[in-house]
């Protein structure tokens, strides 16, 4: 995946990363609240240099875990990195979060000193999907930077 070629980058550079598919996160922080490994797991997402959260939306979330996610993102603030990936708009997140004010408070935190990429075009699985069942013909990609397609892109 493209977008996480900045995780992997951090690795190959000795950084920590943690990666977790959002769904799963908060799958594992509701099993440590009830099994005691919350605290270890907690002070793990807070110290280690970049958090990947794939899949960022697919449900709203609960009570619980908008109280996490404030935890997290409040004590990683100004330390730590945060890449997030979303098929879902900007605008939505206050949706998924579900309450306002806790949702002013995490989307401040992540979303004000953010970069945002905004990949655009066919998924990726679809392609593949062609590939596989077309296997002569083969798309051809131009990557677009600041508008402008590469020297020698056909337009």
């Amino acid at each position: 995946m493209v977008i996480l070629a900045p995780a992997q980058k951090a690795c190959r550079d000795g950084y920590a990363v943690h990666y977790a598919r959002v769904p799963r996160l908060f799958a594992d922080l509701d099993l440590a609240h009830g099994d005691g490994r919350f605290a270890r797991l907690f002070r793990m997402l807070v110290k280690v240099d970049l958090i990947v959260l794939d899949d960022w939306g697919p449900d709203r979330l609960s009570a619980s875990q908008r109280r996490d996610l404030m935890e997290i993102v409040e004590d990683r603030h100004g330390r730590g990195s945060l890449l997030i990936t979303s098929q879902l708009p900007l605008a939505t997140w206050h949706e998924v979060i579900g309450e306002p004010t806790l949702g002013d408070a995490i989307l401040d935190r992540i979303v004000h000193n953010a970069f945002r990429l905004e990949l655009d075009g066919p998924s990726m699985r679809k392609l593949k999907a062609g590939e596989a069942t077309e296997p002569t013909t083969s798309p051809a990609t131009t990557t677009v930077v600041d508008g402008k397609p590469p020297k020698g892109a056909k337009k």
